[in-house]
């Protein structure tokens, strides 16, 4: 969506923001109070969805160190809502299903999308790790209903949360995600990985019920690491680990011979937030949700940090 349309839909949903053309905007690298200390130095994007790009409100700045803007879609500013995870926090991003049966692009999403590969983001590339974390109010009991099928029936399989995308992605497959996702014929929390563009994914699925760990209208810290050079997969729930499975025991990310193992050393063609295809071409896997203080960093979060990133916010 153009910036002119993106003001446009701004303007149409709340009448009192103005939408221009401005240059990219750095991050607000002083914005670090969000953050433990021990987790700023591998923090590569974060957002709060208290910092719109002055001029053009449907874009959101980053607060890691990246820069790395990202575009609040197809909702623009209506989509920031005042509700927050944690003190200190103003405003957090609504994303949703708009009309459940038409085969449309207008679910309410967030993201950005380069097919030659978002340059800001190259710290994912050629990476032994990678850390995905944030806060999620859903709003939702089951996967919404399948608005690219004529079935009226017919449900996604999945609720996307948050992930970095591969360097090859069609604004679907991930190097790193947090999700919802069926497993065997039952949803559940999952932390989804792809070492090699073009290569088989490895997910760790957890064990207790999905709506347990994300009861309807409750905040919740999520986190999930991916260690590309042992395999090694975690979930974290308000600090603390979740019970999983690895769905495969194989070895789907080739880790049999020599190390150490890094991701595909290609520029990640974007992020994804709240559902699939970032760069507004398909729908699939919205999340009726809300979310905070989202976070990626370019290591392997240890449990200790995870725990200290919910205190120091949940205090």
């Amino acid at each position: 969506m153009s910036r002119a349309r993106r003001a446009a839909v701004s303007l149409l949903a709340i009448g009192a923001l103005t939408g221009a053309s401005a240059p990219p905007a750095q991050a607000d690298r002083s914005s670090t109070h969000d953050v433990h200390p021990a987790l700023r130095a591998h923090l590569v994007a974060a957002y709060d969805f208290d910092h719109p790009v002055p001029g053009d409100p449907a874009l959101e700045r980053d607060q890691g160190r990246s820069g790395t803007e990202i575009e609040l879609i197809n909702g623009g500013a209506a989509m920031r809502v005042p509700d927050r995870a944690y003190r200190g926090s103003r405003n957090a991003v609504q994303t949703r299903q708009v009309a459940p049966a038409v085969a449309g692009n207008d679910d309410w999403k967030a993201g950005t999308w380069s097919a030659s590969g978002v340059r800001t983001l190259r710290a994912f590339s050629a990476t032994a790790g990678t850390t995905v974390m944030g806060w999620f109010k859903l709003n939702m009991d089951s996967p919404s209903p399948n608005s690219t099928t004529a079935d009226p029936d017919d449900r996604y399989n999945a609720i996307g949360l948050a992930g970095v995308l591969t360097g090859d992605s069609d604004g679907h497959g991930v190097r790193a995600l947090l999700e919802l996702i069926d497993v065997d014929g039952e949803l559940r929390l999952v932390a989804l990985g792809r070492r090699l563009d073009g290569g088989n994914s490895q997910t760790f699925a957890a064990t207790r019920d999905w709506r347990e760990l994300l009861p309807v209208g409750e905040w919740v810290h999520l986190a999930a690491t991916f260690d590309f050079d042992t395999g090694a997969l975690a979930l974290y729930r308000n600090g603390e680990p979740v019970d999983g499975f690895y769905t495969r025991t194989d070895d789907p990310w080739l880790l049999s011979g020599p190390g150490p193992h890094l991701t595909t050393a290609s520029d990640p063609r974007g992020i994804k937030i709240g559902g699939s295809f970032p760069q507004d071409t398909l729908e699939r896997n919205p999340c009726d949700c809300r979310i905070d203080g989202l976070m990626f960093l370019d290591s392997v979060a240890s449990a200790t940090d995870v725990r200290r990133q919910y205190r120091h916010l949940a205090r």
